[in-house]
């Protein structure tokens, strides 16, 4: 069992940036895959990053490589996402998303989710 619990949204102009918190709560994190997932109204939720727990490996999608950067801390048990040079069109509800054995890269990869965060970009 895997609990997710995101903070860090928030308003912000265009050109800012934001860090992303997901404080897990896990019996183990040998195996562990965490990502970040957004929503926007009337969108369908898509991928922005994964990180593999135990290695630090990570993937970013194409519209955030450069400016987004998914990290974790093995101490505090939290995974971050920092993003830099925000876009309106970045303004969407972020998800936190974990599973114990795949790369969370697609919403039918990730076994559990957080309850999410808004992010607002204004121009």
């Amino acid at each position: 069992q895997v609990q997710l619990v995101e903070s860090g949204g928030g308003l912000v102009q265009a050109g800012g940036s934001l860090r992303l918190s997901c404080s897990v709560s896990a019996r183990t994190f040998s195996h562990l895959h965490l990502g970040w997932f957004r929503q926007a109204p009337g969108k369908e939720r898509e991928f922005v990053a994964a990180i593999r727990w135990s290695d630090g490996n990570t993937n970013h999608a194409d519209s955030v490589k450069g400016r987004f950067t998914i990290s974790r801390d093995n101490a505090k048990n939290t995974g971050y996402l920092q993003m830099n040079s925000l876009k309106p069109e970045d303004t969407a509800v972020y998800y936190c998303a974990a599973d114990l054995s795949r790369l969370v890269i697609s919403t039918n990869r990730a076994s559990y989710w957080g309850q999410g965060t808004q992010v607002t970009v204004s121009s």
